[in-house]
């Protein structure tokens, strides 16, 4: 079981501090709330600071991104699962830390605000919600499904199509009941047991009996 969140990109911990405290002003007070102004002054740093790690408005939006998407954990470089067992545990840990992050405030604004803005010409914010949110965890997320493949576990013809059912076995309606306002049942909010069904039933549409295919 991994027992620590494995980062996307490697922030120090004062710059995860200040994409704490941007977070949060996301969620208070909505994309408005995002200037370098009121960061650095909610942070208690200078905004020649924020230029210095983050770059742009852009950049920053980034690095928040990216930084809200490794909570979710996946196996990375370490030692990957060498038994069904294990890369079960894996998948579990995986499927309850998207539903927690995804279920969060945080993630909520982040989705409301690029979905509000995804009718204007420039949808940049959706962009990269897709781009250094939805789409780096899905690479990280089929590595450790090409690591069951390749050990036997699981077999899909289609990697991308393998982690899209994964996807939506474990998220389901949750993420877009909750974005208009739904609130989980205490059954849905029990995200380890959600998680564990979400695997059985993917287990059932791509688990072998533990012979890896040549």
């Amino acid at each position: 079981m991994l027992t620590e969140t494995e980062s996307i990109e490697e922030f120090t911990p004062r710059q995860n501090a200040v994409l704490e405290t941007a977070l949060r002003l996301l969620v208070e007070g909505g994309g408005g709330a995002l200037t370098t102004a009121r960061i650095a002054r909610a942070a208690n740093c200078s905004k020649e600071s924020l230029y210095k790690w983050f770059g742009d408005r852009d950049g920053l939006l980034a690095a928040i991104i990216t930084y809200q998407a490794s909570k979710v954990r996946v196996p990375g470089t370490g030692p990957l699962p060498e038994t069904e067992a294990a890369f079960r545990e894996n998948l579990e840990q995986f499927a309850s830390d998207l539903m927690t992050v995804l279920s969060g405030d945080v993630s909520l604004a982040l989705n409301r605000l690029a979905i509000g803005q995804a009718s204007r010409d420039d949808a940049h914010l959706g962009r990269l919600v897709l781009e250094r949110g939805r789409r780096m965890i899905g690479q990280r997320a089929g590595a450790l499904l090409e690591a069951g493949r390749r050990r036997g576990f699981i077999r899909y013809d289609n990697g991308d199509a393998a982690f899209r059912t994964l996807y939506g076995l474990v998220i389901r309606d949750f993420h877009v009941r909750q974005l208009l306002g739904d609130t989980l049942t205490p059954e849905e909010g029990d995200f380890s047991a959600q998680a564990k069904s979400a695997v059985d039933q993917f287990f059932a549409l791509y688990g072998t009996d533990g012979t890896a295919r040549p």
